[in-house]
This record gives structure tokens, C-alpha cells and sequence, in this order.
């Protein structure tokens, strides 16, 4: 059974149709890739599963519940206990920057969850070793590397225990070497069947860790399917099109190898 129902969702700002009766369905345990050009709808639509954009129609199933049923939304409440059970890691970090790293990770569970302090230390120093930054405890953001703080925001996200985590991105502020520590952990996290929706310009990555993979372009789901039958035989010409252009992208492995060099070099 599907964990996330999307059917004939629509957002307009103003007379701009930015999603246009986009459907699919992500069951549980599921690695779901979203691609795309720039301008597609796809940061738009992943933020409407967590109730960071208002649609103006169609509907939205989070576990059998409704979040939005023909454009209209439940109430607060459920609202709330839907899109609490979903983490999201966005592009850029969105970390305090005048709060250490275990402060960031601790904040929202003491506060939604009002768990003990010695819980919440176990479980920002647990994840903080996942993600391999256990010496960085004590300090502040503006000390880390951009990947360090990508994987901060990934160990925060994963400090409310989600059902589901939503990636907008991640590595679309990182430079190559970068990028590798960050998907290393995403896949990490993958290979323990956390069911996850990525939105991602690399194309290598999608490949290698997705179970499937969506294709979206000027607001609507163009193609859907595995990563081999979109990668290797693309129905859409719009897809193949889209293709072509990012076959230039640096290779997951490479991103992946650097990644692991540099963590190396900082003895992480």
C-alpha cells in the first residue's frame, strides 16, 4: 500500500500554473528520485507533502490520511500530526548559526516531543556519529565546511524519528568534492529503507540509490519508472532530451570517491 497518494495536484500563483494535475504514488521503504530541469515544479511539489505551500487543488494521502482532499485541507491538528511525521533537508543547511551543532539537532524534539535531556543527547550524539561529525558537538555552523552542514541538517532531520524524509536538493550548494560526503550519507540512509523523496540534479546519484524515479517538466509527471527503464530507455523525447543535456554531469562514483578523500584529509 502507498505511504504518499498525490493525485491531480495544482498550484497556481496568480495565472502561473506552476503544478498541473501532478499524480504518483511512494510506498514504504521506497527511494523515490524526482528530476528535472530548473522551473519543473519539483521543489514546489515536495513542499507541498509537508505543508510549506498551499495548493489550490487536488489531493495529498499521507498514510491514509488525508493532508488535502479536493483542495481542502484538514484541520490544524491533522495537519500537524501528518507533516510531523515527515523530515525535510533543504538546499541551503537552514541551521541556527548561533546555536552549536547538538543544539541544532536537540532544538525541535525538546520542544514537539519535550523528550529528556539525556534523551536527546543520546540521540544527537548517535546520529552525529552516523553522519560521521561526532567531534563537532561544540560548534557553531559558521565553523563547518558547506557538506558538514548539509549532514548536520540530514542528523536534525533525522532527530524527530520521521516516517518519511523529503530532500529539496541537497547538494545544489556544494561544490563536487563536497557533494560526495553528503550522498554518501543519503545513501547510507537508503540502504536502511528509510522511504525518501529526493529532488536531485545528479543524475548518478538518481541511478545508483533511487528505486524509482520521476521526471517532471513544466509542472506535470512526465515519465515514471525504474532507474534503468528512465536512464536507458526513456519513452518521452522530452525525457531523452533532458538526458542528453546532463550526461556531462561528474560521475556519482567521482563525487562519492572525493567525498570519502575528504573526509579522510579532515580525519573524519
Amino acid at each position: 500500500m502507498a505511504i504518499i497518494e498525490v493525485t491531480n495536484l495544482k498550484k497556481s500563483f496568480g495565472d502561473l500554473d506552476v503544478l498541473k494535475k501532478v499524480s504518483f504514488e511512494v510506498h514504504k521503504n521506497e527511494v523515490v528520485a524526482i528530476i528535472g530541469p530548473s522551473g519543473s515544479g519539483k521543489s514546489t511539489m515536495l513542499r507541498s507533502l509537508i505543508h510549506l505551500e498551499e495548493v489550490t487543488g487536488g489531493t495529498i494521502r499521507v498514510q491514509d490520511e488525508y493532508l488535502v482532499h479536493d483542495g481542502v485541507y484538514a484541520d490544524s491538528k491533522q495537519v500537524k500530526s501528518i507533516t510531523s511525521r515527515m523530515g525535510m533537508v533543504f538546499q541551503h543547511f537552514n541551521l541556527f548559526p548561533h546555536l552549536t551543532v547538538q543544539r541544532n539537532l536537540e532544538l525541535a524534539p525538546k520542544y514537539v516531543k519535550k523528550e529528556s535531556a539525556e534523551v536527546l543527547r543520546q540521540k544527537s550524539a548517535a546520529l552525529l556519529k552516523k553522519v560521521g561529525l561526532a567531534d563537532k558537538a561544540d560548534v557553531l555552523p559558521g565553523k563547518l565546511s558547506g557538506g558538514q552542514k548539509q549532514r548536520v541538517a540530514i542528523a536534525r532531520a533525522l532527530m524527530m524519528s520521521p516516517d518519511i524524509l523529503l530532500f529539496d536538493e541537497p547538494t545544489s550548494a556544494l561544490d563536487p568534492e563536497l557533494t560526495g560526503e553528503v550522498l554518501q550519507v543519503i545513501k547510507q540512509i537508503a540502504e536502511e529503507h528509510m522511504t525518501m523523496l529526493i529532488v536531485t540534479h545528479e543524475m548518478g546519484f538518481a541511478r545508483d540509490v533511487a528505486d524509482r524515479v520521476i521526471f517532471m517538466d513544466n509542472g506535470e509527471v512526465m515519465e515514471s519508472g525504474t532507474p534503468e527503464q528512465i536512464f536507458n530507455q526513456p519513452k518521452m523525447e522530452r525525457t531523452r532530451a533532458f538526458l542528453n543535456r546532463e550526461r556531462t554531469e561528474i560521475p556519482f562514483e567521482i563525487c562519492i570517491k572525493a567525498g570519502e578523500i575528504n573526509n579522510i584529509n579532515n580525519g573524519q
